[in-house]
């Protein structure tokens, strides 16, 4: 069982990413479809598209905050708007929270998931209720935390975090839209989940995934 996370496994889980928004972009169009401009898919397989490509030319002894950076970087190069500058803030945050640390344990984890949970916050200025990406990452952020304080190891303090963030991702769909193009449709933004909830869960989903298959 993955106990820790190097930053060989960092840029494993990075690239794993990659290919499940890849593989899950037509749906989050669909979804996207419902409530907005029907491009959430594409607007995230473009970021993590640059993403990948730039995977290949980062060194792993550089150092979690350094890798962060990178990814950031390409991601906010590649999508401007949107949720480009949510996930660059996300991963500097999250950078700077590891910055010290060689190897993530579940109580390291639980900072980097923290740290960029809060940037998302403040970033996009969303609270939790108000339909977006955050009603996700808030929640898993927390039940890492919680997981982590009360002694459990990384896989089952993310497989906890996992089920806790399909539970928040679902939810959206009762939720009144307060931001963005779909906050427009008032009560018709009702009955379906956001998709950025949605791509929300589909990088946590990746991240254990990664590490149960490599465990």
């Amino acid at each position: 069982m993955k106990e820790e996370i190097n930053t060989q496994d960092f840029i494993k889980i990075v690239s794993d990413i990659c290919a499940s928004i890849e593989k899950q972009k037509d749906y989050l169009s669909e979804l996207d479809r419902a409530i907005g401009d029907g491009d959430h898919g594409v607007t995230m397989s473009i970021g993590w598209t640059a993403v990948k490509e730039k995977l290949s030319s980062i060194n792993s002894n550089e150092g979690f905050q350094k890798i962060c950076t990178q990814i950031a970087s390409s991601f906010l190069s590649a999508v401007g708007a949107s949720a480009g500058p949510l996930y660059a803030t996300a991963l500097m945050r999250g950078g700077i929270a590891i910055k010290d640390k060689e190897f993530l344990d579940a109580m390291s984890f639980s900072l980097f998931l923290d740290a960029a949970a809060k940037g998302i916050k403040d970033r996009g200025k969303a609270e939790i209720g108000d339909k977006t990406m955050l009603d996700v990452w808030m929640p898993a952020a927390e039940e890492m935390k919680k997981q982590a304080n009360s002694g459990a190891n990384l896989m089952d303090a993310l497989d906890s975090t996992v089920k806790n963030a399909r539970n928040a991702m679902n939810k959206t769909k009762d939720l009144l839209s307060k931001k963005g193009r779909s906050s427009k449709l008032g009560k018709r933004s009702i009955g379906h989940i956001d998709p950025g909830a949605a791509s929300s869960f589909v990088i946590i989903n990746s991240i254990y995934q990664t590490l149960k298959n490599s465990s």
